[in-house]
């Protein structure tokens, strides 16, 4: 069984995820951690559940979702993985990171990855797959990260409780968002839970009932 633990970090209270199972080898998801503090918090999760990160997943490379990558890397000698048409945006981070900072002001390095991620790849850990649903429009290697064996799927900023990402920022674009939230509620069942990358968790099944968006664009077929 899955073990899924959700912490809110940085300005804007992005989350990150730790999932586990019953061997203890965890996946890290958006390590996002901003604060000494909440990167202690981080670390002392791990340790206190004796867990063995053996993956470090982005579900895309935005400033928000990959600051405590250097943490990971340090600590647990694992470098991000994330979609390849996310490269773009991994090759300008250390210029956007100080757009967003201020010149010098992050202290920390910023990660590249080593593997980049293709649509449909598996990602294993313990006894348990994750696989790698390519859902571009908030970025172009935006990513879902789906468990078919328990109807867990971590959205990133792809879709959120009652609400969708933002399709207006660099390199987003609206048509693809709409896509690929047709693909999600097509693809995924009803209870399948969602961890979206930022605020609560929810349903495929109460989105479909209840997120405007997807009520007006997608089950009306618009």
């Amino acid at each position: 069984m899955l073990r899924i633990k959700r912490f809110e970090f940085n300005r804007l209270w992005t989350n990150c995820y730790v999932v586990s199972d019953g061997t203890g080898e965890c996946a890290i998801i958006d390590p996002c951690a901003q604060s000494r503090y909440d990167r202690a918090i981080f670390r002392n999760y791990i340790r206190d559940e004796k867990l063995k990160p053996v993956r470090c997943l982005l579900t895309h490379a935005h400033w928000d979702h990959l600051l405590s990558c250097f943490q990971v890397r340090d600590e647990y000698g694992l470098l991000p993985e994330v979609h390849h048409r996310d490269k773009l945006w991994m090759d300008r981070m250390e210029s956007r990171i100080e757009e967003v900072f201020g010149p010098g002001m992050f202290k920390h390095d910023i990660v590249m990855p080593e593997h980049y991620l293709e649509d449909n790849e598996v990602i294993s850990f313990g006894e348990h797959e994750l696989v790698t649903l390519h859902t571009p429009g908030h970025s172009p290697g935006s990513v879902v990260y789906y468990c078919a064996q328990e109807k867990q799927a971590f959205t990133g900023d792809t879709l959120f409780k009652c609400d969708i990402g933002r399709s207006d920022l660099l390199f987003g674009w609206i048509q693809d968002l709409m896509e690929s939230l047709e693909l999600l509620v097509r693809q995924l069942p009803d209870d399948c839970t969602i961890w979206p990358g930022h605020d609560m968790e929810s349903t495929i099944g109460y989105e479909k009932a209840n997120n405007p968006f997807i009520k007006k664009y997608i089950a009306t077929g618009n």
